[in-house]
This record gives structure tokens, C-alpha cells and sequence, in this order.
């Protein structure tokens, strides 16, 4: 038996339709986390969908239970011979809610549609399709093979979009259960649709609420402008203060300062390329003096992601009582979180803008992380995706986005080799959320022969 066996194997599964008939069963699990009504399908989705598979492939399970999430936690362990290195992999099964109002006419977000070589359905970008490729992979290579030749653990939650409540605590009291040499795992987006490509860790996340509030009541512009403060414009100054015209943050507390010199070169090979259906980027957008993928990958951002001031579909002409707004800041390893609420304040008040508060955040946080570029699993899982592909794929400091990712760095200790089957344009948290098959060809094809080449390595 060889490789391209164990590779062949896993494409059979998309040419025969099995691939696609086990994702169109995920995708018909209304797995939504931040619906209670939803959370018996969380529970579901591990008993009667995951917990079978494990078991035909010969894996142990463990399941777990940890409050304030809404759905359990599955460690699924296939210990061929301690002296073996070992893999931890990663996935989640909930997903977003529906909202099938916003999709195109004859979609349905938990029923999988194909059109034009493309996938629809909740949770086929993130993370259904994801991992259902790990999984097809797994089973392809123990079906050429017989065995896995490593040790294989697969941690499976279904919290991951309530902010993975439980996980870190889980993990930190039963470290031996989860200990490994690796994190293989395989969520958010390659840097493009046709770029195969590894990341490496995670910027951060961090929401900042600001308000004004001013007095009770709407009060009648025409008799009371010029004479009530408006809390509308006192927002607007704030933000402001704190984003420049071009999309700049303006409080250097909030960025890492400098981009190390490693990073900076693995970015100078990263292209931002959109695909059919992407908006159009802004080259003039973002921090001054860096390149596109220095701003998303290597610096921080801080957006606006909602204001709320007077109701614009119900216009009372009348100076608002209060106004709200939460931004939202997205950063590399380098930032010093405690730090930053602090340095808001100040710049804030620097303005002379006192009156503006920052309210305690109710979103969960993600701390920021990065692995060693150099390290020699990274490099191991580079040239056994190289050899696959025929070219060597995109090598990413970390996702643009944020994961729970530290957990495994931090916690764990250990490299994290995240290989992504999804893209940047894939609806994910919207409507239309899709999985392109032609990355599911890749996906399947990358990681069968991963797999193999762990099992064989001289």
C-alpha cells in the first residue's frame, strides 16, 4: 500500500458521494449554540454522528461536560504505541444561527444545496466541512494502511460559537488526557480560494463598549439644539479619537509596535488575492506603511462593528438620550490586553470626551497566539503539503481572525499546524455559507497524504 492509495481513498469518498451525503446529514443538525432551544441537536450531533464514527475507526471516548456551555465536549483517542509521536486534532460542531430570511431564493441553510461546483449549508465552511475532511482522510489512510503509524487524539466541542466556554478550564485540569507532541486542526479561512494554506496561531480579539449617556427622553431639535449636548456627537469624536480617517488605530498601546523580523518575512510571500464575489479591497485602508497582509495578519485593527443613536426607519427629529457603540480589536502577539482598555481611557480623555464611558464587555475574549515558524513539525507539515499539492503552500504567522487557540499553546505547549479547507469569500456568520468542492478535493488530498507521511516518517 502506498501514499497515493491512501490518498485515492479519501478522493473516492467525494467522486462516490459519500463525502457529501455525510456532510448533508451534519449540515441537517440545527447545531446553534446560542439558541437553547437548539442545545439537545448539540448533544446529538456527538452521540448519534460522531460517536459512531470513532468507534468504527477503534478510537476510545470521553465525554465531557463543563458549565456554562451549552453543549459537551468529546476526546476521542487512538493509542496505536505510546513511544509514537502523537496528534491532537481539534474541530467544533455548532454553528451560527440560520437566519434563513437573508438567503438567496432556494437555500436553506441546514439543508445542503449544490450549485456551480459549490456547497451550501450552515456550518459547511465552518467547521462541519472542515473537519468531515479530517475525518474522510483519517478513515481513508486507516483503510489502505491498517493503521495510523502515530497516536491520534480528536477533541470535538460545541461551544466554539458561544466563545468555547469550559474549554480552557477543561483542558487545564486534565492535561494529561489531552497531552500530544502537536495541534493538527483545520478552521477559519486559506488566505484565498485557489491558495492552499497553513496558519500558525491567532490574532486576538477584544470588544470595547462605549456610551454616552446624556439625560431621559427625546428633546426637539428645533427648540433644544444648540443648548443639550448631543450624545451622537460626542460618539462620533470618540471613535474618532481612537480611528484614524483611513482606518489607522490611534492608540499605539493597541498594536504590537513592531512586526518581528520572521514574521515580516513570511508575509512578504503572502498575496491578498478575492475570488468571483468578494468585495473589492481598499488599498488605502489600514495602518500607513504596510502591506495588505502586514495589516490582517502581522498588526492590529480596531473596527466599529455596531452604533446605535436615535432610530433612523422612525425619525423623531429630536436630539437623542444616549448612544452606543462596540468596536472591536483584532491583534497579533505583541499586545498587552491589561493595557488596553487603560490606554482607551486615556486617549478618550485626552479628547477632553469624560463623559464617554467604556462599558464592561459581555463578549468572551480570545487571547493571541503564534507558533514558532521554524519549528520542525511546521516545516514537516510544509513539505508533506508541498509534496501533495506539487507546490509549496501559503505559510501564515496566524489566522486574521481569532481562535481558542492558546489553549493548545499556551496550556498545552504545543506547536499548532492549522490547515484550513474553507476561504475568505464563504458566508460564514451570514448567509449563503459555502465550501467550494474543488477545496474539498484539495482538503481531502492534502491531509490524507499529512496523515500517511506522520505514520512513515524515517
Amino acid at each position: 500500500m502506498t501514499r497515493d492509495a491512501a490518498i485515492a481513498a479519501a478522493l473516492e469518498t467525494l467522486t462516490s458521494g459519500r463525502f457529501k451525503a455525510d456532510l448533508a446529514r451534519r449540515v441537517a443538525m440545527p447545531t446553534v449554540s446560542r439558541e437553547a432551544e437548539h442545545w439537545p441537536d448539540l448533544q446529538r450531533y456527538l452521540d448519534d454522528e460522531l460517536a459512531p464514527i470513532f468507534a468504527r475507526l477503534g478510537f476510545e471516548q470521553r465525554q465531557f461536560r463543563r458549565d456554562p456551555a451549552p453543549g459537551g465536549f468529546l476526546l476521542a483517542s487512538r493509542i496505536e504505541d505510546p513511544a509514537l509521536p502523537t496528534v491532537l486534532m481539534y474541530g467544533h460542531g455548532d454553528v451560527v444561527t440560520g437566519v434563513p430570511e437573508m438567503w438567496s431564493p432556494g437555500l436553506d441553510p441546514f439543508v445542503l444545496t449544490e450549485r456551480d461546483g459549490v456547497w451550501y449549508g450552515r456550518g459547511t465552511a465552518d467547521n462541519k466541512g472542515q473537519h468531515s475532511v479530517n475525518l474522510a482522510a483519517i478513515e481513508a489512510v486507516l483503510a489502505v494502511n491498517g493503521r495510523l503509524g502515530f497516536n491520534l487524539k480528536f477533541l470535538m466541542e460545541m461551544g466554539e460559537e458561544y466563545g468555547s466556554p469550559g474549554l480552557a478550564d477543561l483542558v487545564a485540569e486534565n492535561r494529561d488526557a489531552f497531552a500530544a507532541d502537536m495541534l493538527i486542526a483545520s478552521d477559519g479561512p486559506r488566505i484565498g480560494r485557489a491558495q492552499p494554506t497553513i496558519f500558525l496561531g491567532a490574532r486576538g480579539g477584544l470588544n470595547i463598549h462605549l456610551e454616552v449617556v446624556a439625560r431621559e427622553g427625546y428633546h426637539h431639535s428645533g427648540n433644544w439644539g444648540g443648548l443639550l449636548a448631543n450624545p451622537g456627537v460626542e460618539l462620533a469624536h470618540a471613535i474618532a479619537a481612537l480611528i484614524g480617517p483611513t482606518g489607522e488605530c490611534l492608540v499605539p498601546e493597541l498594536t504590537p509596535g513592531t512586526i518581528p523580523d520572521d514574521v515580516k518575512a513570511a508575509l512578504a510571500r503572502c498575496t491578498i488575492e478575492t475570488s468571483p464575489g468578494d468585495p473589492a479591497l481598499d488599498p488605502w485602508w489600514g495602518a500607513p506603511g504596510l502591506t495588505q497582509a502586514e495589516r490582517v495578519y502581522g498588526w492590529s485593527t480596531l473596527e466599529v462593528m455596531e452604533i446605535e443613536v436615535g432610530n433612523i426607519a422612525k425619525p423623531l427629529y429630536a436630539i437623542p438620550p444616549w448612544a452606543r457603540a462596540r468596536l472591536q480589536l483584532r491583534h497579533p502577539v505583541g499586545v498587552d490586553t491589561d493595557a488596553v482598555l487603560p490606554a482607551v481611557r486615556r486617549k478618550l480623555d485626552a479628547a477632553g470626551l469624560h463623559r464617554v464611558k467604556i462599558v464592561p464587555a459581555t463578549d468572551a475574549a480570545f487571547p493571541a497566539s503564534r507558533s514558532d515558524l521554524q519549528d520542525e513539525w511546521v516545516r514537516f507539515a510544509t513539505d508533506s503539503l508541498a509534496q501533495t499539492l506539487g507546490q509549496v503552500p501559503v505559510i501564515l504567522p496566524n489566522l486574521g481572525g481569532s481562535l481558542p487557540n492558546t489553549i493548545f499553546t499556551d496550556t498545552l505547549r504545543l506547536p499548532t499546524i492549522w490547515v484550513p479547507h474553507s476561504y475568505p469569500g464563504c458566508g460564514q456568520h451570514g448567509a449563503d455559507e459555502h465550501l467550494p468542492v474543488s477545496i474539498v478535493h484539495q482538503g481531502l488530498a492534502m491531509m490524507a497524504g499529512l496523515f500517511w507521511d506522520l505514520g512513515h516518517r524515517a
